[in-house]
């Protein structure tokens, strides 16, 4: 496997990851909810956030790099890719510690695929909300608690590029509209190929552990 470029500021990114050998990343509420804290304090000072969905095995990230001024003015020497790493180290660490585990937690590198096409931005924030579902995780992939989903269509402060991201889609209306029913995944196939490729091999997985 090449080694991946790394990520370039002012770029937009589908950062994903998963467990080692398709090992949990999330075993309690709180694993999702200590995910989010790390997520504040190490990436949405130096990234602006569109979407994001945490599963058991796995998470996805629709993100921003922000300019290097930001990085200067909050005292961060490390780059982007750094500070992901930061990121993923803190909560691996945090996780080994609490179920007595070792070895890595994450595979290594960590996912990324630059997004260049304002079209592919609504078909891949559609396409991360209705994950859970994709997977088999839940009928209905807004009984989710662990995506953006919601937090786009409330109203309450949010440190989520909201109106970004509903700008894209047109208005509300139209983002609620565009969730119903699968996202096209065609026209982003090269940004979730390794997605795809777990998704073929769960009806598997499953039976070997049944």
């Amino acid at each position: 496997m090449s080694k991946p470029l790394p990520l370039q500021h002012e770029s937009t990114y589908h950062i994903y990851n998963r467990g080692n050998n398709r090992e949990n990343i999330f075993c309690e509420e709180r694993n999702y909810t200590y995910f989010m804290k790390l997520y504040t304090k190490y990436i949405e000072p130096i990234a602006d956030t569109f979407a994001y969905c945490l599963l058991r095995n796995h998470f996805h990230l629709l993100v921003r790099i922000k300019i290097p001024r930001v990085f200067k003015t909050l005292g961060v020497s490390a780059t982007p890719s750094q500070q992901f790493g930061h990121f993923f180290n803190a909560y691996a660490k945090a996780f080994s510690k609490a179920y007595n585990r070792t070895g890595s937690l994450f595979q290594n590198p960590f996912g990324r695929v630059q997004v260049t096409s304002d079209a592919h931005f609504t078909h891949l924030v559609t396409y991360i909300h209705r994950n859970p579902e994709h997977h088999g995780l839940i009928e209905d992939f807004r009984d989710w608690p662990h995506s953006s989903f919601h937090t786009i269509l409330l109203e309450k402060p949010t440190q989520l590029a909201r109106q970004e991201v509903l700008g894209w889609y047109g208005d509300r209306a139209s983002f609620i509209t565009a969730h119903q029913g699968e996202a096209d995944t065609r026209t982003i196939t090269h940004l979730i190929q390794d997605d795809l490729l777990e998704a073929a091999q769960e009806p598997r997985i499953a039976t070997e552990m049944s």
